[in-house]
């Protein structure tokens, strides 16, 4: 697989991340804590697809290194809501599993993404 298919996989598994969170927090409680909590995921969750887009932009390598640390950061912020929403109690903790899941696969990807990129600048 070229590094151009693996970004097409990205975009398209980001994505579809995306949407599977916007789900969540269409079917939270209507609760204040639940709302203020699920616009917190909603906005991380939704934030890695556009902002990993924008690291297949990059116009340069410190872009790239910089645009894929948001994402990172986006990535890992989303596991503390979700983790957050399930240790609550404000969804059962099996709602989150998948996406809990995938959440903690992107920051993964991710991160190795990153520090691969710095390794090969320091050469």
């Amino acid at each position: 697989m070229t590094s151009l298919d693996k970004a097409a996989e990205l975009k398209l598994r980001t994505k579809s991340f995306a949407i599977r969170i916007v789900n969540l927090f269409r079917a939270l409680p209507r609760s204040p804590d639940a709302q203020t909590l699920g616009k917190q995921v909603l906005r991380s969750g939704t934030s890695v697809a556009a902002n990993y887009r924008a690291v297949c932009r990059a116009r340069s390598k410190a872009e790239f290194i910089a645009k894929m640390g948001i994402v990172l950061e986006e990535a890992d912020e989303t596991v503390f809501w979700l983790e957050l929403l399930g240790e609550t109690g404000i969804v059962r903790a099996q709602r989150t599993r998948d996406l809990l899941k995938e959440a903690n696969e992107l920051v993964a990807i991710f991160g190795a993404s990153l520090r691969t990129s710095k390794q090969s600048g320091s050469e």
